[in-house]
């Protein structure tokens, strides 16, 4: 996946750049939502999607995967496979996707040592595949805000475990801010500032009240609003 503006390099010593990881999304499925009690779940999704937009912007190559589609879990949620349009989740049977041969192939591929991570549920899909994929030399980051699990205490545990094991905690936010770095990089800055007002809350909001309150711009332009079914309303 490449990038529609130049990414400069930025500087690594132990930080993500856009160039040195990749995104692997796990099990973002309906059933598996249903369950999540740690987070709330609308706020599971939003942060999700800011992840793979903030790849999609950075050309960061991203990884799908889905567990027992048709026979449990459901299709990925429409809001992700939006993003990914052409792509094709890899699916499994094992809740372990490192337990899946096409998934660790795929990873690898993309010739990554950093991986970016979010699924669901905390303690089995994340937790198991990040402990091994650390056995296996990968450096992972576990995207907590992404994450849901069965229970608080559940989630908890399981972050425990990975960061003991060696993970890194992060938040999406945290991440997209990460591959910016640096905002005198302009080439990214609208479409990073685009998501900024459309999925951050306060920080969104408080952006555009400096835009045009305090610099004068003029107010954000959303696509305007189009309700489904209303142009076949009376026909």
């Amino acid at each position: 996946m490449s990038s529609p503006f130049h990414i400069a390099e930025r500087s690594e010593k132990g930080l993500l750049t856009p160039h040195n990881c990749v995104l692997v999304q796990i099990d973002l499925q309906p059933q598996m939502l249903f369950a999540v009690t740690n987070f709330d779940r609308q706020a599971v999704i939003n942060n999700n999607v800011v992840l793979a937009k903030a790849a999609l912007i950075f050309g960061v190559p991203n990884v799908l995967s889905t567990v027992e589609t048709k026979s449990f879990s459901g299709l990925v949620w429409p809001q992700i496979q939006a993003l990914f349009p052409d792509q094709k989740p890899i699916e499994r049977t094992s809740m372990n996707s490192w337990d899946d041969k096409n998934f660790v192939a795929a990873v690898a591929k993309t010739g990554k040592k950093k991986i970016v991570l979010s699924g669901l549920w905390t303690e089995t899909c994340v937790a198991l595949a990040t402990i091994q994929a650390m056995y296996d030399g990968y450096e992972v980051y576990v995207v907590e805000d992404c994450c849901g699990d069965v229970s608080a205490l559940s989630h908890e545990n399981a972050m425990k475990r990975v960061i003991q094991a060696g993970a890194k905690p992060v938040t999406a936010l945290s991440v997209m801010l990460e591959w910016q770095r640096d905002w005198g990089l302009t080439d990214t800055y609208a479409a990073v500032m685009d998501v900024v007002k459309n999925h951050e809350g306060e920080y969104g909001i408080g952006v555009e009240y400096a835009y045009t309150m305090i610099h004068g711009a003029k107010p954000t332009k959303f696509p305007e609003y189009v309700i489904p079914g209303a142009a076949l309303v009376g026909k």
